[in-house]
């Protein structure tokens, strides 16, 4: 274990902070200093589906966005690759590989923890209350988000907050 992580597993959390401090020192620049990044935009986020249909009726169906391309995955004969619109020309992708056990989600260094989406906050409400209605587990956290997981387990944060903001905080 790290001296930041002793053994017993209880994080030095002042130690932690002090990381922070240092990073954020050294990397962390005032936006009128920050060079033009050399991205456009996330294309999108493709994760993994064990069942095509299940996914779009939980995308499209409960969270209300629209199935925009479905066509056959050029690397994996067989395999469906899959696009919902979630606004701003960004895109959540799905790949499907049937006849390959991909195992259920789990949470590893360089995997995926959530993905967090921005929506208006009347929007956020009502897809707070599909949530409910279908019946899916999740948890609302400081009155802007919500966390929950689609139906292979990838967890999903649903944030009322606009692009660029988080907790009333710019981030970007």
């Amino acid at each position: 274990m790290s001296e930041n992580h002793p053994a017993s597993g209880t994080p030095d959390l002042a130690a932690l902070e002090a990381e922070r401090d240092r990073i954020r020192e050294r990397h962390l620049r005032p936006a009128a200093e920050r060079p033009d990044s050399s991205a456009r935009g996330l294309h999108h986020t493709a994760l993994i589906s064990s069942d095509v249909e299940r996914t779009v009726e939980f995308y499209q169906g409960v969270l209300e966005f629209p199935l925009t391309e479905l066509v056959d995955n050029r690397d994996y004969p067989g395999s469906s690759h899959f696009f919902f619109d979630i606004g701003n020309q960004n895109l959540l992708a799905f790949f499907d590989f049937p006849g390959l056990d991909v195992g259920p989600y789990a949470e590893v260094l360089g995997g995926l923890h959530h993905v967090a989406i921005s929506v208006a906050p009347e929007r956020w409400r009502r897809l707070v209350r599909r949530l409910q209605d279908a019946g899916v587990e999740h948890e609302v956290h400081s009155d802007v988000s919500v966390y929950f997981r689609d139906p292979d387990g990838a967890r999903i944060e649903l944030i009322a907050d606009p692009l660029g903001e988080m907790y009333g905080t710019e981030v970007l």
